[in-house]
């Protein structure tokens, strides 16, 4: 089982901060939203760095969701792989310590054109927005990285796949490369459709990849951004999940399925399911950061140990139950689900 599920993206590193509303209009952000930095966000790194709480967590969505797989699975450590780029910087280092203390096999491609990418975690209430400034995780590079033999053998080794819809603006080469494997051998490959932006910019590389996706993951708002840009016609979440159920596949000997998170409302699932989440006391909840890379974190922990869908999403809930009840996507030291 090691080395079973692999996953590829940006590895960033967190900087959170409860913010208020005048700083998210000072940078012209949605109360919960995730956004690539531009120019004029420059100034927000420097300003969420001198607020009185600011908390430095590793980060990066797909690196969180492996991390939380895992966490979950415990024992034998490394049954996750990770790759990405970094720097090489403080915060590489950082990044670097808090895999190994997460016993996942990280496997990074170091360069020193750009420091290690971040993401600003800007908290209000219940609600965050993330403006990822990328650098470095921007520079992951196909042939000096994933083509290497030493690193495919590790791809190779690999029953399931999981990658963040956010990689598809670094390297949708390897996305395919990965995605292909996966098809050509029957093993299982998933991706999320991780923001908005995803589905309104990157609509090339992310149906491209498609026909090869086995799980599609998103929460509502992404659901219903991609079923505008695909022409889908409905804003009924079951039904848009039937219709990216029945997206052209390559490999016809899975069926596609697909998981939306809402929240605190129901989660929906193909075939199409509806899965109550865990209640949660509204006083419980310290931060959403996270919560959705960790309801895929727990997902694939199961899938990993070839558990049914319902095991899965029990797990994804569990999983991100803990998360939200904490800062940034951290946990605590073993989990608590049976």
């Amino acid at each position: 089982i090691q080395n079973a599920l692999f996953g590829m993206g940006n590895p960033l590193l967190d900087i959170s901060a409860v913010v208020d509303k005048d700083f998210l209009d000072k940078y012209g952000l949605k109360p919960n939203d995730q956004i690539l930095a531009e120019e004029k966000h420059k100034a927000l790194f420097d300003e969420i760095v001198k607020k009185s709480k600011v908390e430095y967590h590793a980060g990066g969505s797909t690196q969180n969701s492996v991390k939380i797989a895992q966490w979950m699975i415990q024992e034998p450590h490394k049954v996750a792989t990770f790759f990405g780029c970094i720097g090489t910087d403080h915060f590489s280092e950082i990044l670097k310590q808090k895999a190994a203390e997460a016993h996942v096999d990280a496997h990074y491609y170091e360069q020193s054109q750009e420091p290690t990418g971040t993401c600003a975690a800007c908290i209000t209430g219940d609600n965050r927005s993330l403006v990822a400034n990328l650098a470095a995780a921007n520079c992951y590079n196909k042939e000096k990285h994933l083509d290497v033999d030493s690193n495919w053998s590790l791809v190779e080794k690999a029953r399931v796949y999981y990658i963040a819809g956010f990689f598809l603006t670094v390297s949708p080469e390897s996305i395919l490369k990965v995605a292909k494997h996966a098809s050509d051998n029957n093993k299982i490959f998933g991706l999320n459709l991780s923001a908005p932006f995803i589905s309104q910019f990157f609509k090339e590389p992310l149906m491209k990849v498609m026909p090869y996706v086995d799980i599609v993951f998103g929460n509502e708002t992404e659901a219903a951004t991609f079923a505008k840009e695909q022409g889908f016609e409905t804003e009924d979440i079951a039904e848009i999940a039937r219709r990216v159920q029945s997206l052209p596949k390559v490999n016809k000997n899975r069926q596609r399925i697909v998981v939306f998170t809402q929240g605190r409302e129901d989660t929906v699932a193909t075939v199409v399911k509806i899965f109550p989440v865990l209640d949660i006391d509204q006083n419980d909840i310290v931060d959403t950061n996270g919560a959705g890379d960790a309801f895929v974190g727990g997902f694939l922990s199961e899938l990993v140990q070839e558990k049914p869908l319902e095991e899965c999403i029990r797990a994804g809930h569990y999983a991100a139950n803990v998360i939200i009840r904490r800062v940034g996507c951290t946990f605590p030291e073993k989990p608590d689900f049976h």
